[in-house]
C-alpha cells in the first residue's frame, strides 16, 4: 500500500543529531531502507518536517520504520494511505458496479 509518512522532529534533538552528524546519517539510512517514490523535507508548526511517500510491503514494518525518528528525533510520526492518479482511477472505475 501506497503510504505518505510523515516526520515531525523535535526541534532540540534534531539540533543535537546536525551538530554531532547523525542527522544526515539517520535520513540517508531511513531512504535507503524505505525506497520512497519521493521525499520532501519542510519545516511545519515550526519544526523540522519530512513527507516521505512510498510502498508499504507490510504494516509490520512500522516500527523498524518509526523507531530511528522516535528514538534519535523524539518525532511524531503519521501514516496516512494515498493514492497516485492511477490509484485513484482504478477506484473510481469500481465505483457502482
Amino acid at each position: 500500500m501506497r503510504v505518505l509518512l510523515k516526520v515531525a522532529m523535535d526541534t532540540e534533538k534534531a539540533n543535537e543529531a546536525i551538530s554531532n552528524g547523525t542527522l544526515p546519517k539517520l535520513i540517508e539510512a531511513s531512504m535507503e531502507q524505505i525506497k520512497p517514490e519521493a521525499a520532501y523535507f519542510t519545516s511545519e508548526n515550526g519544526q523540522r518536517t519530512a513527507y516521505i511517500f512510498f510502498d508499504m510491503q507490510d504494516s509490520s514494518l512500522m516500527p523498524v520504520i518509526s523507531e530511528p525518528f522516535f528514538m534519535n528525533l523524539g518525532a511524531k510520526i503519521t501514516y496516512t494511505p494515498v493514492m497516485n492518479p492511477e490509484d485513484l482511477q482504478k477506484g473510481l472505475s469500481q465505483l457502482g458496479r
